[in-house]
């Protein structure tokens, strides 16, 4: 049964999402292990069941669309009760290599077999994944308007813009109604100038990677060691003297969780959805378990004295700037 969470509006439309939402990368398999069909659908499932209404997925996230098929197969029947985000501007080659292709006849065609494999006749909160260098913004965003008026999407957002100056091109032809960048404890590279733009144009913030791509779970031994098909272990954060000081964070942060009969996933999210301007906290999971865990950080207030002593634990292992890939 689902639990009482309160909505948060999506900029200034009348949308309203629950403050956890479900990140649909993980259940296509493609950089994830141990992923199964059925337990991707149950998880769906389970996201609803425990409060979640805003789904987030892609064009892109599945080679053939795995993610928006399994969306509409596993909760094609309550999709009056859900938010559907996705994304266009990116696709995969004949090699499976990601490419961006944000022109306004691609993004067209994509929107349409978004449509289709959602079996849906409109999309919620449509982004533009990702700029296209070969392409203007402006162009990008003149037929996302398109999609707008005639009603295929609801809402328009951006994801991975780097600089403001992109929000300011696009937001002049097309309204931007969310943001989606990375973001967390230690990632807290948007707080300098794209939080604040969103802030000041009542554009809601979005933000993937709350748990820094699992990290902050804590479930991850210092000794761990990388299965092969993982692709985390090519980022910085997860090597060297950086894993290191990682896993100190992690350790201060425990005695916090632990006293309050949480877990290090539910304190990150947490912490993330009460930060000023976070409008939803994506978080992925392929197994039931993993977003009923996450969903409880929506019935979490985390006390000042809580805030204080995380404050503390950021400052000592101070932020990680680190790049982060298109997700």
């Amino acid at each position: 049964m689902s639990q009482d969470v309160t909505r948060r509006r999506i900029g200034t439309t009348d949308l309203l999402v629950s403050p956890v939402a479900m990140g649909c990368w993980p259940i296509t398999g493609i950089t994830s292990i141990d992923v199964t069909e059925s337990n991707s659908l149950a998880t769906l499932q389970a996201a609803v069941d425990a409060g979640i209404n805003f789904f987030d997925t892609a064009y892109v996230y599945g080679y053939a669309g795995e993610s928006e098929k399994m969306i509409a197969r596993a909760l094609g029947h309550r999709r009056s009760e859900l938010v559907i985000a996705s994304k266009c501007g990116i696709e995969w080659d004949e090699n499976h290599k990601q490419k961006r292709d944000a022109s306004p006849q691609r993004i067209r065609e994509q929107c349409d077999e978004s449509l289709q494999r959602l079996q849906t006749d409109v999309i919620d909160l449509y982004y533009l994944h990702a700029p296209d260098p070969d392409i203007p913004v402006a162009d990008s965003a003149g037929v996302l308007k398109e999609l707008l008026d005639a009603g295929k999407v609801r809402a328009v957002g951006v994801s991975n813009f780097s600089e403001v100056k992109q929000y300011e091109e696009f937001h002049a032809v097309c309204p931007i109604s969310a943001d989606q960048p990375h973001y967390n404890m230690l990632q807290r590279e948007i707080e300098e100038h794209r939080l604040p733009w969103c802030q000041e144009h009542n554009v809601s913030v979005m933000v993937y990677w709350p748990l820094m791509k699992g990290f902050l779970a804590g479930k991850l031994a210092r000794n761990h060691q990388w299965d092969p098909k993982d692709g985390r272990q090519k980022y910085p954060v997860f090597q060297g003297e950086q894993w290191d000081k990682n896993h100190d964070f992690i350790d201060a942060l425990r005695p916090i969780a632990e006293a309050a009969g949480r877990t290090l996933a539910q304190l990150a999210v947490a912490w993330t959805i009460q930060r000023p301007g976070i409008t939803a906290a994506l978080c992925g999971a392929k197994r039931p378990s993993q977003i009923i865990e996450t969903a409880e950080a929506m019935h979490w207030k985390l006390s000042e004295d809580e805030l204080n002593v995380i404050d503390a634990a950021i400052k000592a292992r101070g932020e990680v700037n680190s790049h982060a890939a298109v997700t």
